[in-house]
C-alpha cells in the first residue's frame, strides 16, 4: 500500500472531497439567495424592523443559532478537505442528515413557489451529501 493510500489521499478520495465541497457550497448559496428573495415578500421588511427573523423574535439567542446553522455549511467546505476521511465522513453524514431535516421543517406551511423550489433543491443536495459520504470507501 502506498503512503497516499494509507493517508486516504487516493484520486477517488480527492474527487469525493471536491464533490462534497461543491455540494456544501451550493447549499450555502441557495440559502443566501432564498433569504435575499424573501426580502421582496410583502411585509417582510416591516417584520424585520419589528424585530422578527422569520417566525422568531430576533434576539441574541435566535441570531446566534441562525448564524451557527449557516456557518456549518461554510465550515464543511473547508472541512471536506482538511478533516481526515473518517471525520469528514462522519460529520458529513450527520450534518447532511440534520440539514435535510432542517430543510424539510422550513417548508412546513410554506406557499411561496420560489421557496418551495429552493427547499426541494436544498433537500436533494443534502441527501446527495449524505449518500456520497455513505458510499465513500477508503
Amino acid at each position: 500500500m502506498s503512503s497516499s493510500q494509507a493517508s486516504g489521499l487516493t484520486l477517488d478520495s480527492i474527487f469525493i472531497r471536491i464533490k462534497l465541497a461543491a455540494l456544501w457550497t451550493s447549499l450555502m448559496l441557495l440559502y443566501i439567495y432564498a433569504d435575499i428573495f424573501s426580502l421582496y415578500r410583502p411585509g417582510m421588511i416591516d417584520k424585520i424592523r419589528d424585530g422578527f427573523m422569520g417566525p422568531f423574535e430576533a434576539s441574541q439567542t435566535t441570531i446566534a443559532v441562525a448564524a451557527a446553522m449557516l456557518a456549518i455549511p461554510a465550515l464543511m467546505v473547508a472541512g471536506s478537505f482538511l478533516f481526515s476521511m473518517k471525520i469528514t465522513k462522519i460529520s458529513t453524514i450527520s450534518l447532511g442528515a440534520l440539514f435535510t431535516l432542517v430543510n424539510i421543517s422550513n417548508l412546513v406551511g410554506e406557499v411561496w413557489i420560489y421557496y418551495l423550489a429552493y427547499g426541494a433543491i436544498e433537500i436533494i443536495i443534502t441527501i446527495s451529501i449524505v449518500v456520497l459520504a455513505w458510499r465513500w470507501q477508503p
